[in-house]
């Protein structure tokens, strides 16, 4: 099912304005909501922050004064829907916990998004990051395990793998290697757009998470961990942001913005199973097709330009989430050797191709010269239980050491790097114990 939202009025600007006690709703449930709920309220947390800010920083280059009102109104119903999409965590949900959910929405979704993209360079560059997320999901389901007592699966519910990937410690750049080439927005499909700005907005919002909430916990182990991964989001957020083309007017990009919204929104509707979130959905995309003839308006009477150049004319779906399990492991054993090419096409390489003069060692070695705290991970967990906590089918588990000794840099390892044997190691405790 599909429409076209620019022939929708959604909800006028000006009947919005909701009570405090609409605001601030009763979370969900921790122990009975579906991880998909929870992944769908992390994913639109960090639409509407995305959204929120950019409407700051628009008001802040924008010179006409009708314009600046008009953002003012709409932000502040952006910040009063953020408010409430972000307070339907609830307070009992440990900051790992919430962790796991947030990689669980980096795996899944940038899965889903990989295989829905139209655009072959841009799934390429999906394909490379979400190796990156998946173990960043490995390393806190340890965390988890040691500092909460829980199995991932209490928040994951089987739904994602968990297992070793590209090693975080490799995953630390030169930052200007990052930076892709971007769509060209006369040409883009509007589904590759809604798929980068969506991308962007998780990403972004999942190192505001770990940077705010890092730092909770005393254990100076696990607070190194946030640091290192959190790192990791900024390089995240500087490749995906950088597919999009830098042409595009501050109106194009509002218009973006807004249609990025309501498709999430639409798609989290469609799929929403629990009664009370899925009144969350409707309400807030009804608030955003608002919003977005808001944004035509001002993208015609500026631009001169017809909206459908850019949106085209039908929704479309940036958010689905169903388990990916057979996509990762695919994309896990075929590209984990794979790593940014130290040249001018941005484009990607495999270690045996490497230059010992690539830019990002000289980052590996300065980082960690001390040892990864994600490593050291790893060997805290092995040290408490003889091996580490992984969640998969018994042939991809078994898999881990070789993924180790081909996915893992030989130039810059970090002194506490736990190897192909160690993982040899492991592999031989008894999972059923656990």
């Amino acid at each position: 099912m599909t429409f076209n939202p620019l022939q929708e009025k959604g909800i006028p600007l000006e009947k919005q304005i909701r009570s405090w006690h609409d605001i601030v709703k009763r979370p969900f449930n921790k122990y009975e909501v579906d991880c998909y709920s929870r992944t769908r309220q992390i994913l639109m947390n960090g639409i509407e922050v995305e959204a929120w800010n950019f409407k700051h920083n628009l008001s802040r280059t924008c010179s006409d004064p009708e314009t600046r009102k008009i953002i003012a109104l709409s932000r502040r119903i952006e910040d009063m829907q953020q408010t409430t999409v972000n307070w339907l965590t609830p307070a009992c949900q440990t900051v790992l916990e919430t962790t796991l959910g947030y990689e669980q929405v980096a795996v899944d979704l940038t899965a889903w998004l990989a295989q829905n993209e139209p655009d072959d360079y841009v799934r390429e560059t999906f394909n490379f990051g979400l190796l990156e997320d998946f173990d960043h999901l490995y390393r806190y389901s340890q965390w988890a395990y040691m500092m909460d007592g829980i199995d991932p699966n209490e928040i994951l519910q089987g739904m994602t793998d968990v297992v070793v990937s590209r090693p975080t410690q490799n995953h630390h750049n030169c930052n200007a290697l990052r930076l892709r080439r971007h769509y060209d927005r006369m040409t883009a499909e509007p589904q590759t757009k809604v798929n980068i700005y969506t991308l962007v907005s998780g990403e972004q919002q999942t190192h505001n998470f770990y940077a705010e909430h890092g730092m909770m916990y005393p254990n100076d182990d696990l607070r190194r961990t946030y640091g290192e991964i959190c790192d990791v989001e900024e390089e995240h957020v500087t490749m995906y942001e950088s597919l999009i083309d830098p042409a595009e007017t501050p109106y194009e990009k509002l218009l973006l913005h807004e249609f990025t919204e309501v498709c999430n929104y639409y798609n989290c509707y469609k799929d929403e199973e629990d009664d009370k979130l899925k009144q969350v959905w409707e309400e807030f995309l009804g608030f955003e097709l608002g919003h977005l003839q808001i944004a035509v308006e001002l993208f015609k009477e500026n631009e001169g330009r017809d909206p459908e150049e850019v949106i085209g004319n039908k929704v479309v779906l940036p958010c689905h989430f169903e388990s990916q399990k057979e996509y990762v492991a695919d994309i896990l054993e075929n590209e984990i050797d794979k790593r940014l090419a130290p040249d001018d096409e941005m484009s990607y390489t495999t270690i045996d191709k490497l230059p010992d003069d690539w830019k990002s060692y000289n980052v590996q070695e300065k980082v960690g010269l001390e040892g990864a705290p994600t490593e050291e991970t790893i060997r805290l967990i092995r040290e408490s239980i003889n091996r580490d906590i992984v969640s998969a089918d018994m042939k991809l588990i078994h898999k881990q050491p070789d993924l180790i000794k081909r996915g893992l840099e030989i130039i810059a390892q970090a002194p506490n790097t736990v190897d192909y044997e160690d993982y040899k190691q492991m592999d031989k405790v008894d999972l059923m114990q656990f």
